[in-house]
């Protein structure tokens, strides 16, 4: 399902015909996330696959489980921006997080403002704020999974990483702000 094959970019820096087909077609935010996880030495898989429109799409084409997800949401935590990164097979616990944010109001931001802020589409939203100037916070379940994934900045390009390792290199505020629906 991936046209990699499962190439990681580790394997691309090595080989100059790979590392040339791996960043020449990528988005320039995709390329900046691949140069952030690169000069942090940062192990990881990219992997290229069919748009995908949903996080059960996305757990499909990747090969990986759905709680596996980062689904990274762009939200107004009362009067700023800030992004939420919950488990794909979760949701956002809004009564949960503002008690931890102590904040009053959470809500979603339009998709055209999402663009506009993060120069990514919905659902292709990488789980890294602080590239974009936006506090992050991060669901415990998200830094303790030993891998997770997600699209970066484009709905037919993921990352696969270890949570702990995206934890280190992003330092998200934590919490326990995720709700499956049988909660």
């Amino acid at each position: 399902m991936c046209d990699n094959d499962g190439v990681s970019i580790d394997d691309a820096a090595q080989d100059p015909v790979l590392k040339s087909q791996s960043t020449t077609v990528l988005a320039p935010l995709t390329r900046r996330i691949l140069d952030l996880l690169d000069s942090r030495d940062v192990p990881h898989r990219l992997l290229r696959h069919e748009a995908v429109l949903t996080s059960e799409q996305a757990s499909r084409v990747r090969g990986t489980p759905l709680e596996a997800g980062a689904k990274a949401l762009v939200c107004h935590a009362d009067d700023r921006v800030v992004l939420i990164v919950v488990p794909a097979d979760a949701r956002l616990d809004n009564r949960a997080f503002r008690q931890q944010a102590g904040v009053k109001n959470v809500r979603m931001i339009d998709a055209e403002r999402v663009q506009e802020l993060v120069g990514a589409p919905v659902g292709a939203v990488p789980p890294f704020g602080s590239l974009f100037g936006l506090p992050t916070y991060a669901d415990h379940e998200v830094v303790e999974r030993e891998t997770i994934a997600f699209n970066i900045g484009a709905r037919d390009v993921s990352v696969t990483m270890a949570g702990p390792d995206y934890a280190a290199l992003e330092q998200p505020t934590l919490g326990r702000f995720a709700r499956r629906a049988t909660e």
